[in-house]
Order: C-alpha cells, then structure tokens, then sequence
C-alpha cells in the first residue's frame, strides 16, 4: 500500500460516498486509476464496506452506555456470542482483559429501555454473573476510522 491508497482511505474514512473522479482530485490520480485502487483495497478487504454515520440523538436514541459483563462459565461462549447478535441495544462487543469477560457498547432511547435490556435480557441470561454499566453524560473524542499517517 502506497502513500496513494492511503490517501484514497483518508479521503474515503471523510467520506464513504465520495466519487473517483472527486477523488481523483484529492489525491492526484485518474478517475480511472483512482476506480482500479479502490477496487482493489475491496477485494483485499481493506475497504469493508461504506456506510451514513447517522446522528442518534437525533433520532431518539439519547442514552449510550459502556457495560461490562463477567460471565459463569466460559464454555458456552458461542451462546452468549448470539445472545448479543440478537439484540439490537448492542451496538457493538468486545471480549477485553482485565476485570470484565466482555465490554459492550449498549445503545437506547432513554433509561426506561436501558433498564429494561439489562434487567428482561441481559440479567436473564444464564451465562451473566455480573453486570457493570456506566451512562456516557457527554462524548469528547468518538474517531470511527484509523489514523493512516502513522
């Protein structure tokens, strides 16, 4: 990968709809030969996919939380894997080191809903031994993409 496709990556992390022939501009290649790179970081899985960042307040999705779960027992984590794939609040799951099993980034309405997910479902679960949650008041830093010039 050269200094190019790490431009067409920038560009694209600024804006995943963004045409070759704008990024021709941005990066100072053809339209065509900047289609033949993003193609190819495709193909080679580099590009994922693209996709809107939608604003979650303003479609009443107010309350974030960063939840941490230790489990029973480890022999069924498989289970608990599609437990959290069932259910929307969790937006994303990371199996961590330290205290916790896994660290779940939990997104609702408003804490109604928050405490219905962790009390109905995720207290419910049978692996579950212990839940950790704090509320995020405020986000300072929230980078969705990879910093390229390191």
């Amino acid at each position: 990968m050269d200094r190019f496709d790490r431009a067409i990556l920038r560009a694209l992390q600024e804006d995943g709809s963004a045409t070759n022939t704008a990024l021709s501009e941005i990066v100072n290649l053809s339209a065509s030969q900047c289609s033949r790179r993003r193609t190819a970081l495709e193909e080679k899985g580099i590009i994922e996919g693209y996709g809107a960042r939608i604003n979650a307040r303003a479609l009443g999705f107010g309350l974030r939380a960063i939840t941490r779960i230790n489990l029973r027992s480890h022999g069924e984590e498989a289970a608990f894997a599609a437990f959290l794939n069932r259910h929307e609040e969790v937006r994303a799951a990371h199996s961590v080191s330290g205290d916790a099993d896994y660290v779940l980034e939990i997104q609702v309405r408003d804490l109604d809903a928050f405490a219905d997910f962790i009390h109905t479902k995720l207290l419910a679960h049978p692996q579950v031994a212990q839940v950790r949650s704090e509320i995020v008041l405020r986000t300072l830093k929230d980078e969705r993409g990879l910093p390229l010039d390191l």
